[in-house]
């Protein structure tokens, strides 16, 4: 496992990140959870991401008993804030009042003095900017985070948020995106926008919710057990827009270009995203460990310019021509 700076700060990450959206208490029992997560570690894999939303904090849970015998200095630990954990109006957003009791929260989920990395999962518009980022800024210098982020935030807020973290003398350095092949809204603003500022990416879904692994194929329903057929729904806004004849039919024609490169289309994928230079780690899921030892291949493989440049010919690219891919689903 290769590691890499997160943006211009100190903080190294594993290219490769574990992050549990969906499957921690969702998707997947606890005992695949736990063992998922050992494959992970085995595999080199240092930085694991969560949310104190994630099935409704058991994520946060899991993941904490799944790392609790590891040394804590030997991983990096991201949790996020934001979505609703309760019924009352201070049970959601970026208001002081959430931020620093949630905190608290999440660490005794997660069996941790501290957090490596807290992360607003959204932007707060009905929250002054000033208040976020103050109350970011007592959470580390309590020492109950070290670093901070943000996840699908615009240019201009990220910007403004730097601004004001450079005053508060707080450490802004990441942005959590959903950036794959298919999704490519970040590359025209928020990537110049997080160079200029320091802000390294992570990114989420880099497999296009399991879409890239071209297990989905025109014409034919879903694989049993798959995201597609998930009666939960999560994911599923962004899922009915990719599950699309013409996107289906446009990856399925990347095979014989993985197949050339002697890779499978996950791994081709996987270091499609981690070509981009802004990009410090690639979040994946997993159902099942094999997929972990699978896809931590890609930290292996250098895509020339050649196969860039034919991935990009099939998919045309998509996302940047269609206004349907460009709307994130609600949690993330």
């Amino acid at each position: 496992m290769k590691h890499r700076r997160l943006g211009r700060s100190g903080l190294h990450v594993s290219e490769i990140a574990y992050g549990n959206w969906i499957t921690h208490g969702g998707q997947i029992d606890t005992d695949m959870a736990l063992a998922c997560v050992r494959t992970a570690l085995d595999c080199g894999i240092t930085s694991f991401d969560t949310a104190d939303g994630y099935a409704f904090g058991a994520g946060e849970e899991i993941l904490g008993r799944a790392l609790a015998r590891e040394r804590r200095s030997s991983v990096e630990i991201f949790t996020k804030v934001y979505w609703p954990v309760g019924p009352g109006p201070n049970d959601r957003g970026l208001s002081r009042k959430h931020i620093m009791e949630t905190i608290d929260v999440s660490l005794r989920r997660l069996g941790t003095d501290y957090v490596d990395l807290y992360q607003a999962h959204r932007f707060d518009h009905g929250t002054p900017l000033e208040e976020t980022m103050t109350a970011f800024a007592d959470v580390v210098r309590s020492g109950k985070a070290l670093y901070i982020g943000v996840s699908e935030w615009r240019a201009e807020e990220i910007r403004a948020a730097q601004s004001l973290a450079r005053e508060l003398h707080v450490p802004l350095v990441s942005n959590q995106c959903r950036y794959s092949a298919l999704h490519r809204v970040i590359e025209a603003e928020v990537i110049p926008a997080c160079v200029d500022e320091g802000l390294g990416q992570l990114a989420f879904s880099p497999l296009a919710q399991g879409v890239l692994t071209g297990k989905y194929v025109p014409g034919r329903p879903p694989p049993p057990g798959s995201r597609a057929t998930d009666t939960k729904g999560f994911g599923g806004h962004f899922m009915e827009k990719v599950l699309r004849e013409d996107i289906l039919g446009r990856v399925q024609r990347l095979l014989p270009l993985a197949r050339e490169a002697g890779v499978p289309l996950p791994v081709l994928a996987l270091a499609w995203v981690l070509d981009e230079p802004n990009v410090a780690s690639a979040i994946i899921g997993a159902a099942r460990p094999e997929q972990i030892t699978a896809n931590t291949a890609a930290c292996e493989v250098t895509l020339d310019a050649a196969l860039k440049e034919a991935v990009d010919a099939v998919l045309d690219p998509v996302a940047l021509k269609d206004p349907e891919l460009t709307t994130s689903p609600g949690r993330t």
